[in-house]
């Protein structure tokens, strides 16, 4: 049987990440659903019962959190990782679970900005992230919100963390991003070295950390990551400088992306999945955007990888392709061809996931120093 929590665990854990206080008054579980476009899966069966047993076990401790409310909202899938949230949802008693966006069909929808005017806590175990969205959104300071999408069963160790600990080491990752210029990436595959060099200027870092303590705020949960999105060029007459070659393994086989002007300009390898990718960027210029450089901590507590990308990414090292105006950066949904091809995509840089392509050295380089922070795929030196 799939691990589960209970409803004293759940509370324990609202109370941990997000630390409720007299002027929170409502939490709410949203989560995306099927439709023929795109279709169901295991894991989105599992999540959907999972969220709903959790919002009825939430609401019988809400006295306890000092809320009012406990909300489930239901809505379809925006067709893409990080696309924009339809206008409204379906609040649902935690009893019935829909199997598809239609079953919504006739029922009474909320607009999500009433829903989240009403609801300063959010949790969105989704199948789609919702991160890009709930960010922008939450700017304004009327809630905040842990993102989980991909979340399985399988995952729930990782919310039984220290997060302050975490915290503290995403932190310490974040300032030295924030004091560097530039981040240079060496990796290592069947063909030789290779080396990327990140334009960190103009750019401050973010510290993810699973503490969401004040509005204002969204992220991923489960959490531990330092990001920033390398400069994408986008002041007049100062050209963004990432440039080199990084290496990606998609199944079997092994994609070389040659970057310059913080872009992908080509992809050298053979193979059914490099020519797919190659014609992605071709087909979405916006996709092929560095997005992120990613630094991971969950590694050093012992986690194993679960296939979703939710908890993968936080092992270690990733970089990502596609939008990143919900991380600082310049890229939008805009510049997508329509919203269903909105993307975020990690490439995650750990054994288990690409062993094919090996980490040799991570190194943080300011104007007269320079600092190695990773070498052969662990942490040297910074915790």
């Amino acid at each position: 049987m799939p691990e589960n929590l209970t409803g004293a665990d759940l509370r324990l854990l609202i109370q941990r990440v997000f630390r409720p206080g007299p002027a929170d008054r409502g939490l709410l579980i949203m989560v995306d659903l099927p439709d023929p476009h795109r279709p169901d899966n295991e894991g989105w069966r599992t999540r959907r019962r999972l969220a709903a047993d959790w919002a009825a076990k939430l609401a019988a401790e809400r006295t306890a959190l000092g809320l009012e409310r406990v909300t489930l909202a239901w809505y379809p899938n925006v067709g893409g990782n990080n696309a924009d949230l339809p206008g409204a949802a379906v609040p649902g008693d935690p009893h019935w679970v829909p199997d598809l966006a239609e079953d919504l069909a006739g029922r009474p929808a909320e607009p999500f900005r009433d829903l989240l005017a009403r609801h300063s806590l959010v949790l969105a175990p989704t199948e789609l992230s919702a991160t890009a969205p709930l960010k922008l959104a939450a700017r304004d300071g009327g809630f905040r919100a842990a993102t989980m999408p991909g979340f399985l069963p399988s995952m729930i160790p990782a919310l039984r963390l220290d997060y302050d600990e975490i915290n503290r080491r995403v932190k310490l990752l974040k300032d030295l991003c924030d004091a560097s210029e530039r981040c240079v990436v060496v990796t290592e595959t069947s063909a030789g070295l290779h080396e990327l060099v990140l334009d960190l200027r103009h750019r401050r870092g973010h510290a993810s950390g699973g503490l969401f303590l004040a509005n204002g705020v969204a992220g991923n949960l489960p959490s531990g990551e330092a990001y920033i999105v390398p400069y994408e060029g986008e002041i007049p007459g100062d050209p963004s400088l990432t440039a080199g070659e990084l290496p990606v393994q998609l199944g079997g086989e092994l994609a070389l992306l040659e970057i310059s002007g913080n872009r992908v300009r080509d992809v050298r390898g053979r193979g059914r999945l490099v020519d797919l990718e190659r014609e992605h960027f071709a087909r979405e210029p916006a996709y092929a955007n560095l997005a992120e450089l990613g630094l991971g901590v969950l590694g050093d507590f012992g986690l194993q990888p679960t296939g979703s990308i939710l908890l993968d990414e936080k092992l270690g090292l990733h970089i990502a392709f596609g939008r990143s105006d919900h991380f600082g950066g310049s890229v939008g949904p805009s510049a997508f061809s329509s919203p269903s091809a909105v993307v975020h995509q990690d490439r995650v840089y750990i054994p288990e996931t690409q062993p094919l392509v090996q980490v040799r050295e991570v190194r943080l380089e300011g104007e007269e120093d320079a600092r190695a922070i990773m070498v052969d795929g662990s942490y040297v030196g910074v915790f």
